[in-house]
């Protein structure tokens, strides 16, 4: 099954556009993981089991485990996803942005080592660091396109010749010359609604859209869901990661995780309903 076939079919068994961020941070655990060697396994894995009803995939951010020398831990929870709820995409997000025989194994570190559904990448570069992903044909490639942080307008709003700014010529790119199995997507931030209508104009209606920036970047729900959603009130992939994996930090943390994530979805679905009307 491809990644889009497999997030289309998650966006309706489960009823959501919510992708839950797997970034674990050790400093955040509730006091239970403490001297617990597994800790980062035993969070994700519960934090996981509270979340996945309400969700349609997970992203674990692979810097979050690196760091912390957790890669394996890392695998095992890819692992547990694809055990326990295997029709959740995982989408890894390392935002590799190599050429050549490096880029063809930070693919193979995310399709062979940790089974990932799909992966991040920068296309700074250009094609020669997204070509390496294609031969995994029926795997999502998910390019930077129009990125949530504020810092990001320093590179991305560079204009062209023709006055067209960098993200909309990346998403051209994409759209028209790089999707070549269809099965490419754009990272585009919920903090600029506006530039992700203007990428879902220049992609069309198919290419689904994974949109960081709600919950702890307070980027707006309705705004989002408006701008990117497409005219099936789908298309798009909502990521929340702190305000879910850190609802609480007592004993409460996988039911304050639960109904922060069902809030969440209930959220969305609501932005969903009133374009609809």
């Amino acid at each position: 099954m491809t990644f889009t076939d497999k997030l289309s079919k998650a966006w309706e068994s489960n009823h959501s556009l919510l992708m839950v961020g797997l970034d674990p941070d050790i400093n955040r655990f509730p006091e239970i993981f403490q001297n617990n060697n597994n800790a980062i396994y035993d969070f994700c894995t519960g934090i996981i089991d509270a979340t996945a009803e309400f969700s349609c995939g997970f992203k674990p951010q692979i810097a979050y485990f690196a760091s912390q020398h957790a890669e394996e831990q890392l695998a095992g929870i890819c692992e547990y996803i694809k055990k326990y709820y295997p029709h959740l995409p995982i989408i890894l997000d390392s935002k590799r942005g190599d050429i050549g025989t490096t880029a063809e194994h930070y693919a193979k570190e995310a399709f062979e080592r940790y089974r990932a559904d799909a992966v991040t990448v920068n296309p700074y570069m250009g094609f020669d660091s997204i070509e390496p992903y294609l031969a995994w044909e029926e795997k999502g490639i998910i390019i930077l396109c129009r990125t949530s942080n504020p810092g990001g307008s320093d590179l991305q709003f560079a204009q062209l010749d023709d006055g067209t700014p960098l993200y909309l010529h990346v998403a051209r790119l994409v759209a028209e010359k790089w999707n070549q199995h269809g099965q490419c997507g754009l990272v585009v931030g919920a903090t600029f609604p506006n530039e992700i209508a203007q990428v879902r104009q220049v992609v069309g209606a198919n290419m689904p859209l994974l949109i960081p920036g709600i919950g702890a970047q307070g980027g707006d729900i309705l705004a989002t869901v408006k701008a990117g959603c497409n005219t099936q009130g789908t298309g798009i992939v909502i990521n929340s990661s702190r305000a879910i994996l850190y609802a609480s930090a007592g004993t409460d943390w996988k039911e304050a995780a639960a109904n922060m994530a069902q809030t969440t979805r209930d959220a969305i679905n609501k932005a969903r309903e009133l374009l609809h009307q």
